[in-house]
């Protein structure tokens, strides 16, 4: 089994930052990309920023220059650093990791349960 567990969400005002971080944890053999994706009410899921198991990186335009994903192989965990949030990234935030098991086995799809993220304006 497979878990990814986010953490950072919260409340904060416009021009404010907040750090997320998601956690990959049992039985991994590796883990390939990583990223964040965001879904506010009424809304479709909307990918905010990826980060390959190399470091490259990509990001939606609407969060470029602001939000900074990073990872700690390591650890098996991502970042989102969001800074000068805006009130339009109110959005429930989910990180999601290509993961491979053991190495015999394919990659799959494993996604966190969500984190509330709200900027007041």
């Amino acid at each position: 089994q497979v878990q990814l567990v986010e953490s950072g969400g919260g409340l904060v005002q416009a021009g404010e930052s907040l750090r997320l971080s998601c956690a990959a944890s049992g039985s991994i053999f590796s883990i390939n990309f990583m990223g964040w994706s965001r879904q506010a009410p009424g809304k479709q899921r909307e990918v905010v920023a990826l980060i390959t198991s190399g470091g490259s990186t990509n990001y939606a335009d609407s969060v470029k220059g602001r939000f900074t994903i990073s990872r700690d192989n390591a650890k098996n965990t991502v970042y989102l650093q969001m800074n000068s949030l805006k009130p339009e990234d109110t959005a429930i935030y989910y990180c999601n990791a290509l993961i491979r098991r053991s190495s015999v086995s394919g990659t799959g799809d494993y996604w966190g349960q969500g984190t509330q993220v709200t900027v007041s304006s």
